[in-house]
């Protein structure tokens, strides 16, 4: 059903890096999800006011604030898609997380509505009126939103939508509230134990806990999080395939909305190669980055020595000392000023983020005392760095 949909109504449908083509899928995600969620919601409505049931009509309201939160997804994905603009040139795609932001509010605010309602039934019960109508009308709804559920899922996965696996994961959550409601059902029909107020708490609480994760999933991006490890993986293998690079470092990702990304990186050459010739190289990287990550990626040049066998030896027995200190430090811009009395080693350092502060210090004095060990002529000038990857 999910191809079928995706094939009828969206031309060009594997072309997910356009974003045209994404803010389609998202506009299909959005109509798909009201009309389902209004179905939902007349129908529990309907049967919750038949049956005099507060978890039944608890779980249609709950519904059409998915279907709120559908439209709101629709209008963001259609606003997110709008081009570039004078006063706003990197586009609008951070709309897109705005308007999941803001759905999340309404899934929370939706919850606390029903929590109250919910105890309000623990303490002043009320009789239930048992429908085998209102049964068939619960399995249909989690028919419905299973569907659902993997249908965003596959979208998501599809054009890497973390708004639409948001959604998805909203469903499954409905799909256990639904069934919860149901179980009240059951229970008063055969055990005679009216247990509404109970199982309609239990649904404020998944609903509330929906928007809660809603939220820190969209807050994200707009915060500014890691790079993906698999992408930083690709991007500096990528980058150091071309002939004329040493080595790559310090790559950062700025990110202005599903597949609208600025990034920057630093790219080793060969301080004995034409300048010309490396800047070269360089131009060629970044267009060819473009057409591969559909990103804009802008690249310093940093010349480095490769052939200074003094040089070379200092940067092994680095290697060395630091996979002594800790495996997972990294150094790289290493340079040396020799004096009459000295040589300065200059590096930065990529430490772990569980580093603390406290520990920079004794590290930094660490490392110093192992490489005097090895050449007491040795002094070490040592920047200290956060890698922007997310740490596996």
């Amino acid at each position: 059903m999910t191809d079928f949909l995706v094939k009828r109504l969206i031309p060009d449908y594997r072309n997910t890096e356009d974003p045209t083509v994404r803010m389609r899928y998202g506009m299909l995600s959005g109509i798909v999800g009201i009309i389902c969620n209004l179905i939902l919601f007349i129908s529990k409505l309907s049967v919750g006011m038949l049956i005099n049931s507060i978890s039944v009509m608890a779980d249609g309201f709950n519904n059409l604030s998915d279907g709120a939160s559908s439209l709101i997804g629709f209008i963001g994905m259609k606003m997110a898609g709008k081009p570039a603009d004078e006063n706003h040139p990197f586009g609008h795609g951070r709309i897109e997380y705005i308007s999941a932001f803001v759905v999340a509010f309404l899934v929370i605010e939706v919850g606390f509505s029903l929590l109250k309602s919910s105890v309000g039934k623990i303490f002043h019960p009320e009789e239930l009126n048992f429908n085998y109508v209102s049964v068939l009308i619960l399995f249909m709804s989690i028919g419905i939103k299973l569907w659902m559920g993997l249908f965003n899922k596959k979208l998501g996965n599809r054009i890497h939508s973390s708004v639409m696996l948001a959604t998805s994961a909203d469903s499954m959550g409905d799909v256990a509230a639904t069934a919860a409601t149901l179980l009240s059902i059951l229970v008063f029909r055969f055990a005679g134990k009216n247990i509404d107020g109970i199982v309609g708490l239990a649904v404020s609480a998944v609903v509330m806990i929906a928007g809660v994760n809603i939220a820190k999933d969209t807050l994200k991006p707009l915060i500014g999080a890691p790079i993906d490890p698999k992408l930083y993986e690709e991007i500096n293998n990528f980058v150091k395939s071309f002939d004329g690079i040493v080595g790559t470092h310090d790559l950062i990702i700025h990110n202005y909305g599903p597949s609208r990304s600025m990034a920057s990186i630093h790219a080793e050459v060969p301080s004995d190669v034409d300048i010309r010739k490396s800047h070269e190289i360089i131009d060629l990287i970044e267009r060819e980055a473009f057409q591969r990550f559909q990103m804009s990626l802008v690249i310093h040049m940093d010349p480095i020595e490769t052939k200074n066998q003094q040089l070379l030896y200092y940067k092994e027995m680095l290697k060395d000392v630091l996979m002594e200190v800790d495996s997972r430090l990294v150094f790289h811009d290493l340079r040396m000023t020799e004096g009459s009395q000295q040589m300065n080693l200059i590096f930065d350092l990529v430490i772990p983020r569980d580093y603390q502060h406290s520990q920079y210090d004794l590290v930094k004095a660490q490392i110093a005392k192992e490489i005097q060990k090895r050449d007491s002529k040795c002094c070490c000038v040592i920047t200290m760095e956060n890698s922007y990857c997310a740490e596996h």
